[in-house]
């Protein structure tokens, strides 16, 4: 069946395969994102698939232009049924040295930004007698992490946040789910690496029993099945995309 899907961060990386994966299960898809130039790209891609899509630009962390973002979708593709928020931003700062106002963004973006996305699109869900919810966490947000002190913080509380809301609303035909990822191969990662923040692949992939790094499909594969019919009574789980390195 048919859904409207909104994905945040959707230009890019996990974002951008989620949208494919929606778009691929026969879902109209949101693509929203800061960049505009990029979601419009995404989004013309998934029409020349055949898919319905469109690209709204917002900023996540802002509420007028969330409540904008949510309105414009409306208009265009109808109601939001599915969201999965991939928005978030990333980076090591020692924890001594980081600053209220870089603790601050990060809450806003990566906590704030989920929080107002799911809060607007559950008067949708409502409505409908039906929704899912799945939020990009990490594997940070899970064991902590060196030196993202306020990146694991704010991805621990999106944790936290998907399984309160999954408790809030089972009842009304909703699913919430956090989907936290280990090391996935991504423009995120591959900045860091040559920031020198992370070791490259061969390194990293000593801590993975699968032997590899992840890819976006692997997480998108996960996010497809969360947001489907079959997954109606899966809520307030986290499931990890990770080969094996967080149990």
């Amino acid at each position: 069946m048919r859904r409207v899907a909104m994905v945040t961060g959707g230009a890019s990386g996990l974002g951008e395969a989620i949208c494919a994966g929606l778009a691929g299960d026969g879902h109209a898809v949101a693509v929203l994102d800061v960049d505009a130039d990029a979601a419009q790209r995404v989004a013309a891609r998934l029409r020349a698939h055949g898919a319905q899509s469109a690209a709204v630009t917002v900023d996540v962390s802002d509420e007028t232009a969330v409540h904008r973002a949510f309105t414009t979708v409306r208009r265009d593709l109808g109601p939001v049924q599915i969201l999965v928020t991939s928005a978030a931003i990333a980076g090591f700062t020692r924890f001594d040295r980081i600053t209220v106002d870089e603790w601050n963004r990060y809450l806003a973006v990566n906590l704030t930004g989920t929080f107002l996305c799911i809060r607007e699109a559950l008067s949708d869900m409502v409505a409908a007698g039906w929704g899912r919810i799945v939020t990009i966490s990490s594997a940070a947000g899970q064991q902590g992490a060196p030196g993202q002190g306020h990146y694991s913080a704010t991805k621990g509380g999106v944790i936290a946040l998907t399984k309160t809301v999954a408790r809030d609303y089972a009842r009304n035909g909703i699913t919430a789910n956090s989907v936290p990822p280990f090391v996935i191969d991504s423009p995120m990662l591959r900045e860091q690496q040559a920031q020198g923040a992370l070791p490259p692949a061969e390194v990293l992939t000593r801590a993975i029993p699968a032997g590899r790094v992840g890819t976006p499909g692997d997480v998108a594969a996960v996010c497809s099945f969360l947001c489907s019919e079959a997954a109606g009574y899966v809520t307030g789980q986290v499931v990890g995309v990770n080969g094996g390195a967080v149990v």
